[in-house]
């Protein structure tokens, strides 16, 4: 009962820092997860979760989204479930955690260095994979598919209306190929049916609370504010990852 409690607490208040900021939420949420339950479960139920929270998200940010990009992007996830379909991976508490502190590095790349842009087909089926790939390792990807997004020429409602697709699609390729445990035993002794319900609505309500705090910040401050907020996040859990090898 205390873990389900907490884990629908988690999903609101993660879910609110993704609607400001269309990233961090599904961070600290894949973390909270991980800690508590296998790996493999906590993949699962953060796909579910976070599947619904960013369909919530771009209902809510329809007229935003740039459908276009998304076909591309739709096509390099596809590579990447049927290659994850295909191999023996058995995902661990360290490569969760390791992905997850490794990968807020990217949101201080120098822009040169990669002069990526979502319009571009190249580039997004590129990005499709990548980060759907990155997903089914560490459970997020939205450093990822940021970096499509650098030297595109979207605004703040835009860039959190289209990535919020681009997640959804990351999100359902954990269901796709971890959602089985879910149904076990074990996941049902984790986190009731019920309790997990809770969890996706409370995710969508946060999505909404987020979405109206959105409107009254600034371009400066959206990204200004999630670089930082995204680096304490992964510094946090590059520590974990250091105590699971160390242990």
């Amino acid at each position: 009962m205390q873990t389900s409690v907490l884990i629908v607490i988690a999903a609101f208040a993660t879910s609110i820092l993704s609607g400001i900021f269309g990233m961090a939420g599904g961070l600290l949420l894949m973390g909270l997860l991980a800690w508590l339950l296998p790996a493999a479960t906590a993949l699962a139920l953060h796909g579910v979760i976070q599947f619904a929270s960013n369909l919530w998200r771009a209902t809510l940010h329809r007229r935003h989204v740039v459908w276009p990009v998304l076909l591309w992007f739709a096509a390099g996830s596809a590579v990447a479930i049927a290659l994850f379909s295909l191999l023996i991976f058995a995902p661990t508490k360290f490569y969760v955690f390791l992905g997850l502190g490794l990968m807020p590095i990217l949101v201080w790349l120098p822009e040169r260095w990669l002069r990526l842009d979502a319009a571009r087909p190249a580039h997004a089926i590129g990005g499709g994979f990548v980060s759907t790939g990155l997903a089914l390792v560490s459970g997020v990807s939205g450093p990822v598919t940021d970096l499509l997004f650098i030297h595109s020429r979207l605004n703040r409602h835009q860039v959190v209306a289209t990535k919020a697709v681009m997640q959804a699609i990351g999100h359902a390729s954990k269901i796709v190929v971890y959602g089985g445990v879910l149904l076990s035993a074990a996941a049902r002794d984790a986190i009731a049916l019920p309790a997990m319900a809770i969890a996706i609505a409370a995710s969508m309500a946060g999505i909404m609370v987020g979405g109206i705090l959105l409107d009254r910040i600034s371009e400066a401050q959206f990204r200004f504010v999630r670089r930082w907020l995204v680096t304490l996040i992964g510094a946090t859990f590059l520590l974990q990852a250091a105590r699971i090898a160390l242990a």
